[in-house]
């Protein structure tokens, strides 16, 4: 696999206007991936071409995202959205199952298994959720990196728990793969947003499921993309499904998937471990600036940086140029490749008028 330095692919993808401090709400598209999603378009709009958009720019992309999680691209459906696969997960579960998730989780990580109306959702403290796990515990379900702080959970506590209760995990890595390295294999489902870290075009997602749990989990949404041969299975019911988990594909949304190609070959050109080290030393920088001008972040080696009561304070870095984000109060920073130690001493200025 081709290998690029993070500075030399930063040159080449990523010129910002402003100081982008905001991946946790959308990253920014690479170069490469502007291209290809302008010319798709483009092809599509002048009638140049017959279809919509290739598969093998899904595949890809699944592929892609595989390798960064870790595993085998047979256990990686493609979708749209969280929530979207969430959903699955929580319709295959029976009456009466109780899901525990952290206080304050992310809506799409919670909701499709609060509207079902017939399980029992129950809620702990992220730093004990671990020991909030029970026998009754059928599922637990939190992300990765939590939204709203950027705290990272204790995974592996949570997993421990999990496995002596015989409960099922699900994580959501929207808020950390593409920057925190992470064994997708080690859950039953992850779900991944493709539009922050992974700076793909909103559209793309990715939903990893254990051979285990792909014996149990119903293809509800199955159409002919989730077909064994999808050609072969546009009309009537679908005569043999996927073997993988392909059979619980989405229809793709080829403009998206056209461009995540592209980010993710960058991304896995660049590596994880290299831009966990860059954005996390700016992150523990701007930890450090913070504390001198008397502001204290919530503790931890996260790429996001969040200051509870500092949340007011972002029109005027928005005004100065500084883009970040407002979320529960909190002032939200979030660092990624394309970043600098200039990007955190910018905010840091501002900050201290």
């Amino acid at each position: 696999m081709e290998t690029t330095s993070l500075s030399s692919a930063v040159d080449a993808e990523f010129a910002p206007g402003t100081t982008y401090l905001n991946t946790s709400t959308c990253g920014l598209l690479p170069r490469r991936t502007v291209a290809a999603v302008r010319a798709l378009a483009e092809a599509i709009g002048s009638g140049s071409r017959a279809d919509s958009g290739d598969f093998e720019a899904v595949e890809a992309a699944r592929s892609g995202f595989a390798r960064l999680s870790g595993v085998d691209a047979d256990r990686v459906a493609v979708g749209s959205s969280v929530s979207v696969h969430v959903g699955l997960v929580a319709a295959a579960l029976p009456p009466g199952a109780e899901v525990l998730a952290p206080e304050g989780e992310f809506s799409s990580v919670v909701s499709p298994f609060a509207v079902r109306g017939d399980l029992r959702t129950r809620y702990a403290p992220l730093d004990r959720l671990a020991d909030a796990v029970g026998p009754d515990t059928a599922l637990v379900a939190l992300s990765s990196v939590q939204s709203s702080n950027g705290r990272i959970a204790d995974l592996k506590a949570v997993r421990a728990a999990a496995g002596a209760h015989g409960a099922r995990t699900l994580l959501d890595t929207t808020q950390s793969a593409g920057w925190l390295p992470l064994d997708a294999g080690e859950y039953d489902y992850t779900v991944t947003g493709g539009f922050k870290f992974l700076l793909c075009p909103r559209g793309a997602s990715f939903l990893t499921v254990t051979e285990e749990a792909q014996r149990t989990l119903p293809p509800l949404f199955a159409g002919m993309y989730a077909a064994a041969d999808p050609w072969n299975s546009t009309y009537g019911p679908v005569g043999q499904l996927s073997g993988t988990a392909r059979r619980y594909d989405e229809p793709p949304a080829f403009l998206s998937y056209h461009g995540a190609e592209q980010s993710l070959a960058l991304l896995n050109e660049v590596g994880v471990d290299a831009v966990h080290t860059h954005a996390t030393g700016l992150a523990a920088r701007m930890r450090a600036g913070l504390a001198g001008l008397g502001h204290e972040a919530v503790p931890g080696e996260s790429a996001i940086v969040a200051v509870p009561g500092l949340g007011e304070r972002e029109p005027e870095l928005a005004r100065a140029g500084v883009v970040v984000s407002n979320r529960a109060g909190s002032l939200r920073a979030a660092f990624h490749l394309y970043n600098t130690e200039a990007d955190v001493d910018r905010a840091l200025d501002v900050l201290a008028r």
